[in-house]
This record gives structure tokens, sequence and C-alpha cells, in this order.
């Protein structure tokens, strides 16, 4: 939510100044096992902005399975107009699929079909993408987990994560006063059998330093020909909260609640985000970059 190298390598030098984030998400809170995500990024801009570079390590955990992978990014952009920029980007790494089968509760012991400590399997990853950006707006497209899928045919541990995902975004910034500017955006995910995921977004930025606004997120059949004939399209409304604390540092905060099924749990999310400017943010740099 709060990272864009997440979704799009060609975002990569974007910011025109080097930046460190980390990341941390602990969704449906208090449910057993619930899933949890870590990340730590490097963002690093080269060549007047024109070349990004990048790092990432990401760990998914999600009851005995655990996903990490590590990539390595380059983006170069291209001068479309006097403030208008074409990145393309491509990252690859490794991911690591693994099993614990030591936390599993079977009813029979002596399940076959269970595994017997912690198994793990190896993947190759690449993806790639587009990143069109003005001043005012921006757009990107991209496609991760192009590659590894083959070589886990005979690993079922990993094929219901390695499926190839496509990204959609597009946001723009419009200004209402001279302190206050108002960005919509949106962001479509795409990837494996399940429903395509919708992220409505409208944040405000206050005095150059404040982000705050909300998010709602839902579900939609596109190109889904598998999925239950009921299935809702609600899924969470989420409360944003970013602040620039001093010049290098950025806080964020995020809070989901449930709209979906479990909604009448009360098990909701948080999304925590800490980024570091490792040179001061130019705020009065020629086209600040608030995307």
């Amino acid at each position: 939510m709060f990272n864009g190298l997440h979704v799009n390598p060609a975002y990569a030098g974007y910011k025109g100044e080097h930046y460190v984030q980390s990341t941390y998400r602990s969704q449906w809170g208090g449910l057993p096992s619930a899933p949890t995500t870590f990340t730590v990024t490097a963002d690093l801009s080269a060549n007047e902005g024109l070349m990004g570079f990048g790092a990432s390590i990401m760990t998914d955990e999600v009851g005995p399975t655990k996903t990490n992978t590590a990539l390595v990014t380059y983006a170069y952009r291209i001068q479309t107009g006097n403030s208008s920029f074409l990145g393309i980007g491509v990252s690859g790494g490794v991911s690591e699929y693994a099993i614990d089968g030591t936390m599993f509760d079977p009813n029979d012991f002596g399940d076959g079909e269970l595994p017997e400590g912690r198994i793990n399997v190896y993947t190759p990853n690449l993806n790639t993408g587009i990143f069109f950006h003005t001043p005012k707006f921006y757009a990107g497209f991209s496609a991760y987990n192009l590659i590894g899928k083959n070589s886990l045919e005979d690993k079922a541990v990993a094929l219901a994560y390695h499926d190839v995902h496509y990204y959609l975004t597009a946001g723009a910034l419009f200004p209402i006063s001279d302190e206050v500017q108002f960005k919509p955006s949106f962001l479509m995910r795409n990837g494996g059998s399940g429903p395509t995921n919708l992220d409505l977004n409208g944040m405000f930025l206050f005095m150059d330093r404040i982000w705050a606004g909300a998010s709602y997120r839902t579900n939609l059949k596109v190109g889904a020909t598998e999925l239950p004939t009921g299935l809702s399209s609600k899924n969470a409304v989420a409360l944003i909260l970013e602040l620039f604390a001093t010049e290098k540092l950025r806080l964020g905060y995020a809070y989901d609640v449930q709209t979906n099924a479990l909604s009448g749990l009360r098990n909701n999310s948080h999304e925590m985000s800490l980024g570091y400017y490792i040179s001061p943010r130019k705020v009065n740099m020629k086209n600040p970059r608030w995307f």
C-alpha cells in the first residue's frame, strides 16, 4: 500500500532520491495463524533520475506456510515531454516456498499426505513493468512471476502461489488550495484462478507533509471462470495516514476494516510503514514526486 516498488519494477528511481523503506502487515488480527508480511526495500536513483535501481526482501507467512523472496531491480526512464517520462523496469531474483509440518494438528496421526518437519523449494523469479508519470498523473502496468512455475510442477507446495500476476494502476493529483491537494487512484490485481482485486483510493495531501485518506477494496470476476456463483464482491475498507515526520523520515499506518465474510469476527488488519531518505527530501524540487 505504501510502496510502488512492490507492484511495478519500473517504479525504481521514480522519487529521484535514495530511499529505503520497511513495511509490516498483520492481516485478520486475532485469527489463529493469520497472514503476516514483512518487507525491506531500497529504491535508488541515478543519472539525474533517468535510471533506477532497487533491492527488496519480502517474507509472507500464513499458518504453516512461508514464502521468502529476494529481488534486484533496474529501471530506465525515457523523457517523452517537457515533464513526462516513461519508465521500463525489470526485476529478478529467487523465491523460497516452505511448509512446516510440525505446525499441523491432524485429527488422524500418521497421515502420509502431511509433511514431516520442514520442506522447502526454490524457484527463479522474473517481473517486468512500465510506468508513465508527469507531475500530476501516473499510470503503470506490470507482470510478476513470469518464470519459475514450470520448475515447480511436481511441487504442489508452491503452485498455488507462483502464478503470473498482473497489476494495473493509475492516479492523479488535483490542487484544492495552496495547502491541500487531492489524489484519487486505483490499483487492479489479477492472478491465478482467483477473483480480480480492485482498490479505489482517495488521499488528501496537507501542507506537503501529511497524507490522509481511505481505500475501498472489492472483488471482480474478470477472467475467472471457476469462482463460486455466490462470491461476494465486498472485501475491505482501509483508513490510511502517512506523514513526513522530518525531512528524511516518513511514517505510514493503515487500518483495514473487513466487509467480507470475516466482518462479523472483528478481525481487522494493520499495516505500518517506515521510510527514510538517505539524502534530505527535496520538497522544493521543480517537480516534486508525490506518487
